[in-house]
């Protein structure tokens, strides 16, 4: 792709739309919903339960966007275990790990769940920081594991290139900071001065480097004219939002999330920083809906990691979503941001993997059934089709972000429903084959195959 060309003709070609609606899913194709019991499965069954270890942020600022992720799965399993469990048989009991620990206490007790525990499957892990840590360990202890999130491009290209055992579901941070660009380039083309405030660790280096990438390919005349890297978790960014407006930019991105964006975001509104630039964020509404007040400006681009918003597909287009939603919402008391989808859709393709073992060799499959199961599997859910490439183990769905805004039905802003910008997400990951790059994989596609674009 060589040369110049207009931009609005090449967000064309990557399929970037607003408002654009889901295809119903095929007969044949796994679907989520209620747990209905499977045919009677064949062989003999035990009845043992079937242990899961589940890690995510159940305290500090991580929490408003980790912890959905735990109760995602509780309401899959209870949802599983009213049918009897897996195959009928297998009751699903979770085991709760709280990720805030840090590091390295994550992998000793990674460590403990499944040498005294006895876990069969393991799962969560919200932060990027975490999966490279705990990927190899998983796999040298040979357990079976569905990441929800933890979504740096480093797991798979370095810290495990050949995974076998770990899979993820939630879309890679690549595909995040390319979204939240592409949703810049479509929406403000002449942006010409670009501050960051990113959050100093993998995943904040990973977002500037990518919107970086791409507003070099699509709005050439940008520039960087500040950058903020607050620490994660910190309480006081008034240093960073002062630096910024000093700036005097057209834009401000942030990749900043959790617990750290809602009190970002509300010492912002004290300096003003909303009135007086454009505001672009990869993740800001991926925390629980309901932790953003009412005062959040409206018309930012206010990303969910690319994944998903629980008011995106519409139940008129897309009923799977309206009954999670509507499930969701009477078990918890609150609406389920992407975590809660992840963690709801990581149980129910393990549930499939397993019934589809079962009729093929009867008894309960060992991992090697299940992962081979899993390896190419597509499935229905809340948030569309999710694709598990065989390759790498990666999980993909089509990229979604959008703006914020006051909508009469819920206390707390959403996503403005007719301003949704959803994208192909086979056109911003680098395809199968593509060599493994620096920083990542998709940023070389990127640099080396997308023109620069003209006005």
């Amino acid at each position: 792709m060589a040369g110049e060309v207009n931009r609005r003709d090449f967000l064309s070609t990557l399929g970037v739309s607003v408002g654009a609606a889901l295809a119903s899913a095929g007969a044949a194709m796994p679907v989520v919903g209620v747990a209905h019991a499977q045919d009677k499965p064949k062989g003999n069954i035990p009845d043992k339960p079937y242990r899961i270890g589940h890690m995510t942020f159940f305290t500090g600022p991580g929490a408003v966007l980790g912890e959905p992720m735990y109760k995602g799965q509780l309401l899959a399993a209870e949802e599983i275990n009213a049918t009897g469990g897996l195959l009928g048989k297998r009751k699903i009991e979770i085991l709760k790990a709280d990720e805030n620990a840090g590091t390295d206490a994550n992998v000793k007790e990674l460590r403990r769940l499944k040498l005294s525990e006895n876990i069969d499957f393991f799962c969560g892990i919200t932060s990027s920081g975490n999966t490279p840590a705990l990927g190899p360990v998983a796999e040298e202890l040979k357990l079976l594991t569905i990441f929800v999130d933890g979504c740096t491009d480093f797991l798979f290209d370095k810290a495990v290139p050949n995974p076998h055992y770990i899979f993820r579901i939630t879309n890679m941070q690549s595909a995040d900071g390319v979204t939240c660009a592409l949703g810049i380039a479509q929406t403000w083309p002449k942006t010409k001065r670009v501050a960051h405030i990113h959050p100093d660790y993998s995943y904040g280096r990973n977002a500037f480097d990518h919107v970086k990438v791409v507003m070099k390919k699509l709005i050439p005349q940008s520039e960087v004219v500040s950058e903020g890297w607050p620490k994660l978790g910190t309480t006081d960014f008034a240093s960073h939002i002062t630096k910024a407006i000093a700036s005097k930019p057209d834009l401000i991105v942030s990749s900043v999330w959790g617990g750290d964006y809602v009190a970002m975001y509300k010492q912002a509104l004290r300096y003003g920083m909303f009135e007086k630039a454009k505001f672009a964020s990869t993740i800001a509404f991926g925390v629980a809906p309901h932790a953003i007040g009412k005062d959040h400006p409206e018309g930012v681009l206010a990303g969910v990691h690319s994944n998903y918003h629980f008011t995106y597909p519409g139940g008129d287009k897309w009923p799977l979503n309206k009954t999670f939603v509507e499930k969701y919402h009477a078990r918890f008391n609150e609406y389920p941001n992407f975590q809660a989808e992840g963690g709801y859709m990581a149980t129910y393709m393990l549930k499939s993997a397993i019934e589809k073992a079962n009729k093929v060799a009867g008894g309960w499959p060992d991992d090697e059934a299940i992962i081979t199961l899993l390896e190419g599997m597509m499935m229905a859910g809340p948030g569309g089709y999710v694709y598990i490439r065989p390759d790498n183990h990666q999980g993909y769905k089509d990229a979604v972000t959008g703006f914020s805004k006051n909508v009469p039905e819920y206390p707390f802003p959403v996503l403005d429903p007719s301003r949704i910008i959803t994208i192909p997400i086979r056109n911003i990951t680098a395809p199968p084959g593509w060599p493994k790059g620096e920083p990542t994989s998709t940023y070389t596609w990127i640099d080396k195959t997308w023109p620069v674009v003209k006005a």
